[in-house]
């Protein structure tokens, strides 16, 4: 019988993490009562909400109480404690680098505007790799919900920021509104820039979402891209191009997009060749961090420790990570599997 290895001991990287949602349930409860907020009941119950957005009203459900949580983040010392803590919780699942995904626009109004903002949160990543040791940067998201021009000016932002730690440009919100097209210009400035283009696709949707985003957006990466699963030909383009999908698995059970961990198509994609980065997505509503990801494949979809590893490699190659530390990362996974 295989020696079975310890997940949380498995060097990898986190490239799939969403700002608010990576708090801990503890420390939401603490700031609503610092600022005096009633949190809805689904957040104070100690259980992950039970949530389902494959309609509009689910989701609607779902952003409502992602609002109620970002509601809590007043004050920079909220900013640097959750950045913190997120680096804290990746370290203790075996995470070298996290990219942690933000869009600076909903913080603005409690922050001073959208450059402070933005600073606050890359202070309190430069402070987070000082005091945790964590590979750490930034991906600066526009919101599909919002006009295109919103975006553009989100791209511009983000390559000012790139010397200070911005490595990508994201597109996130319900992809079933705003054609990826329309925030083409956005992505070329932030692909001119220099950071890569990591927009959502393929998760509420089908696999026409994940073509448009390669197509329009030029995807280096695909955040989620499940649904490419169900186009063969799809399948071979991401592999063809070496396109890293962030795929998040409880997530995508938590969501409804399937029924249960076992539908995720997690063997599809792998064996297509498709390169993988496993994501925890929103802990604070998914109740599961990264390590558990690795769990879920092993657990319900029979990846060997080998091919855990290879998981991991694939996420560290997917990275923004300098090389120095790439070559680091992969050593230590061949170390995890000796």
């Amino acid at each position: 019988m295989e020696h079975v290895r310890d997940v949380s001991e498995l060097p990898k990287a986190h490239l799939h993490l969403h700002f608010t949602g990576s708090m801990r349930s503890s420390t939401l409860l603490e700031l609503a009562d610092k600022y005096g907020v009633r949190l809805p009941d689904a957040l104070t119950s100690g259980e992950p909400p039970k949530l389902r957005a494959t309609d509009e009203r689910g989701w609607f459900r779902f952003q409502r109480l992602y609002d109620a949580a970002r509601s809590c983040l007043r004050e920079p010392e909220d900013i640097q404690r959750l950045v913190r803590e997120a680096a804290e919780e990746d370290i203790k699942d075996g995470s070298g680098w996290l990219e942690i995904q933000v869009d600076p626009t909903s913080y603005a109004p409690r922050l001073g505007g959208l450059i402070p903002a933005l600073e606050v949160i890359l202070d309190a990543v430069d402070s987070a790799v000082r005091e945790t040791g964590l590979g750490m940067r930034v991906l600066v998201a526009a919101n599909r919900m919002k006009h295109p021009l919103d975006a553009r000016t989100l791209a511009r932002l983000a390559v000012r920021y790139a010397d200070r730690g911005v490595v990508g440009f994201g597109l996130s919100n319900d992809e079933r509104r705003g054609m990826a097209r329309d925030f083409d210009r956005a992505f070329a400035i932030a692909r001119d820039g220099g950071l890569l283009s990591a927009p959502h696709g393929g998760e509420l949707t089908g696999p026409s979402s994940v073509r448009d985003c390669l197509d329009d957006l030029d995807a280096t990466r695909i955040g989620h891209g499940v649904r490419a699963a169900e186009d063969p030909r799809l399948l071979k383009r991401l592999a063809d191009r070496g396109v890293t999908c962030e795929v998040c698995p409880a997530s995508n059970v938590a969501l409804g997009v399937y029924e249960k961990p076992e539908d995720v198509p997690l063997r599809t994609l792998f064996e297509a060749g498709v390169p993988l980065a496993l994501g925890a997505d929103d802990p604070l509503l998914f109740g599961s961090r990264l390590a558990a990801q690795y769990e879920i494949a092993r657990r319900h979809h029979g990846f060997t420790d080998a091919e855990l590893a290879e998981l991991a490699r694939q996420s560290i190659r997917g990275s923004a990570a300098p090389e120095d530390i790439k070559e680091k990362l992969l050593s230590g996974v061949d170390d995890w599997l000796a």
